[in-house]
């Protein structure tokens, strides 16, 4: 059974959708992938990051792009926050609004 996709809210999938296009289609395999087989794809395209957290690792010739997402029950996948990577390191920020973003939906 195929898992649905959807994201926190139409500002998350505006600004995943205005991503570059290199970037963007690697985000698009990447989700296409997951609502066939499941979240669980492992590296190189996603990650886990504790609490029911994970990312899918977006990559182009643009750059890199990260989206933070968390499957729900009635295997739902939720894509919480999206942004493209500057630094080698995850900005807190980022983080921060996902899992305060994680926290609602798992509360909904």
């Amino acid at each position: 059974m195929a898992y649905s996709l959807h994201f926190y809210n139409a500002s998350v999938q505006a600004e995943i959708g205005g991503w570059p296009a290199g970037i963007n289609a690697s985000f698009t395999r990447i989700a296409e992938q997951m609502v066939e087989t499941g979240p669980n794809l492992g590296l190189p395209y996603t990650r886990p990051l504790g609490d029911g957290l994970f990312e899918i690792r977006a990559k182009g010739k643009e750059g890199i792009g990260r989206a933070f997402f968390c499957a729900l029950v009635r295997r739902r996948i939720v894509i919480l926050h999206g942004f493209i990577k500057k630094t080698q390191q995850t900005p807190d920020k980022e983080l921060k609004l996902a899992r305060k973003r994680l926290k609602e939906v798992k509360h909904d």
